[in-house]
């Protein structure tokens, strides 16, 4: 079966970090560009971060300096590093995949990923 599966977030005191991990299954991500989408009770899907195959990023403003997306093809794994967490952090995390080869990956939509997972919930608060 072809998917992607997020696992690592939990529940964190502002200011503290977590990990996320992207593993996909059923295929291989070097062929792929993944990116980190988050969603909030009540509000949209928002784009946190993305890598390129050849490990080009892209960073939601709000999170820059915080987050780090990383990808360790031998584990066919992607993560997100998250720092400084703050309470409107709060989300479902989830991971996609786009298999066209672009120079740059974008962050602005969701609609060129695929393969999404079920999501993993990060929970900021005191």
């Amino acid at each position: 079966q072809v998917q992607l599966v997020e696992s690592g977030g939990g529940l964190v005191q502002p200011g503290g970090s977590l990990k996320l991990s992207c593993r996909a299954s059923g295929f291989s991500l070097d062929y792929y560009a993944v990116a980190w989408f988050r969603q909030a009770p009540g509000k949209e899907r928002e784009g946190v971060s993305c890598i390129t195959r050849d490990g080009r990023t892209n960073v939601l403003d709000s999170v820059e300096g915080r987050f780090t997306i990383t990808r360790d093809d031998a584990k066919n794994t992607v993560y997100l590093e998250m720092n400084d967490l703050r309470l409107e952090d709060t989300a479902t995390y989830y991971c996609g995949a786009d298999g066209v080869e672009k120079v740059s990956c974008t962050i602005a939509t969701d609609v060129l990923y695929d393969h999404w997972g079920q999501g993993t919930q990060v929970t900021v608060s005191s």
